[in-house]
């Protein structure tokens, strides 16, 4: 499998179909097991539960995680012994008393991750390497069985509450570069057999392309759309533009950037389907999704959730707040008190249409990214890309002058070198062509804009 990897952009489309779908299989084979059955039953028995059920729930999963934790992972054994905590405090703790812990920074799991986070018992597993919005470049290490919690809890409160399933052909648009040529021909999609997954390039969405792109949707028969939200869009909006055919859809299901009015009127003008939002990410430590009903819940099985101000208060419902999440799916590394980078505001009125006693969000403030502007004209998002299994990285951010014209910021340690310079301008070339202007600045610490949030992606060209 490693060898297909090396030699992927080299291979004639048909046979990188064959490569995909091998993985495919792999891929399907790791997420639905039997640990994801029994995990799926559970999920959609608690969906049920009252709000003091959930309370009573999360605070039996919390001790069994804190104890977990304290006697088998190192960072929080040490961390919680210098704030005053011993293993008898964790038997008998509180959902309240959360907020008494140290917070897990951003800056400790990519410290620590694949370290002094990870447990001494951890199962068998592997690494999977995200930044995010936030640019600063993290390892999520899961086992074969958190996999399948985590997948049983994506496909009963994602996929099951958007009325599709796993079984049902998807078409992806995400961060995978399928296609390695920013010149490239079409087809501009790669067909995943194994879990019947048309997998759609980011990275060419053009008015000159949209055709092959919806050959794509109609040939491999596909039921819904899944992935970023702004990429999605741009497909659909040309979809909508060109007024082009296209057999209706069992819903859109968008991640990863904001979902606004706008987009679920040009998904449903191009698809003539619902839209529905989500949001978690590669930590996996919660998960919030919209239902049939327009409710868009915090799945409190996946995770606890603390929405915080500037002093580290929680704020009340209606009010921002900055997102820190506790993790109760993977104990091989424990994410406790994580700030995630986000913001998010809960409702005011916490009854729900559809009568589920879930958290229920008004919306996530903390998604909003700029787009980058390809000399052609092409529009794409989630350039934290880039800065993906760096050595070296601490935190990254590219800023767009001018079509050609980049400055990339980046706060580095000991361990970056020339090659890593050398692996991101190569990443950026592969996304937008060749002869950019770029110029690597490297800083003690990268500016906040004015309102203290960092962005990963920055287009100062007037007019975009």
């Amino acid at each position: 499998m490693r060898f297909l990897f090396k030699i992927y952009s080299f291979l004639p489309h048909q046979i990188q179909n064959i490569g995909i779908s091998i993985y495919g299989y792999y891929w399907k084979n790791r997420r639905l097991g039997k640990e994801f059955k029994k995990e799926l039953l559970l999920f959609k028995e608690r969906e049920s539960f009252t709000f003091k059920e959930w309370e009573i729930y999360q605070e039996t999963e919390l001790r069994k995680l804190l104890i977990y934790a304290f006697k088998n992972v190192p960072f929080y054994k040490e961390k919680y012994a210098k704030a005053g905590f011993c293993l008898n405090d964790f038997k008998h703790f509180k959902l309240a008393d959360l907020h008494k812990l140290p917070f897990l920074e951003k800056e400790e799991l990519r410290k620590y991750g694949t370290t002094l986070l990870l447990s001494k018992k951890k199962e068998k597993g592997k690494f999977y390497y995200s930044s995010g919005s936030t640019g600063t470049p993290v390892s999520i290490y899961f086992s074969k069985k958190t996999h399948q919690k985590w997948f049983a809890a994506y496909e009963s409160r994602v996929l099951n509450w958007a009325g599709v399933s796993i079984k049902n052909a998807r078409g992806m648009i995400g961060g995978r570069k399928i296609i390695h040529k920013t010149k490239a021909k079409p087809p501009y999609y790669r067909f995943n057999k194994a879990e019947k997954q048309t997998y759609f390039s980011a990275y060419h969405i053009h008015e000159k392309s949209v055709k092959n792109y919806v050959k794509g949707i109609v040939n491999h028969k596909v039921e819904f759309m899944v992935g970023y939200a702004m990429s999605n869009y741009f497909l659909a909006k040309l979809i909508a533009d060109k007024n082009i055919k296209v057999p209706k859809l069992k819903a859109v299901i968008t991640s990863s950037e904001k979902l606004t009015k706008e987009m679920r009127t040009t998904f449903k003008k191009a698809y003539n389907c619902k839209t529905y939002d989500s949001y978690s990410g590669m930590e996996a430590c919660g998960l919030i999704s919209e239902n049939l009903f327009g409710d868009f819940l915090f799945s409190p099985d996946t995770g606890v959730l603390e929405l915080i101000n500037e002093n580290g208060k929680e704020v009340v419902n209606g009010e921002e707040g900055e997102v820190v999440l506790t993790g109760l799916l993977n104990f091989d590394q424990p994410l406790i008190r994580y700030r995630i980078g986000d913001s998010a505001t809960k409702k005011k009125n916490q009854q729900t249409k559809s009568g589920l006693q879930m958290p229920s969000i008004l919306e996530i403030n903390g998604r909003v990214e700029d787009v980058i502007i390809g000399k052609d004209g092409k529009q794409v998002v989630r350039f934290h890309s880039l800065f993906i299994d760096i050595t070296g990285l601490i935190v990254g951010q590219i800023i767009q002058e001018n079509l050609n014209v980049f400055v990339i910021n980046l706060t580095v340690d000991h361990s970056y070198s020339q090659k890593s310079e050398s692996t991101i301008l190569q990443r950026l070339n592969d996304i937008l062509g060749e002869n950019n202007t770029v110029d690597f600045k490297y800083l003690q610490e990268i500016p906040k804009n004015k309102n203290g949030k960092f962005r990963a992606v920055i287009n100062n060209i007037k007019n975009v």
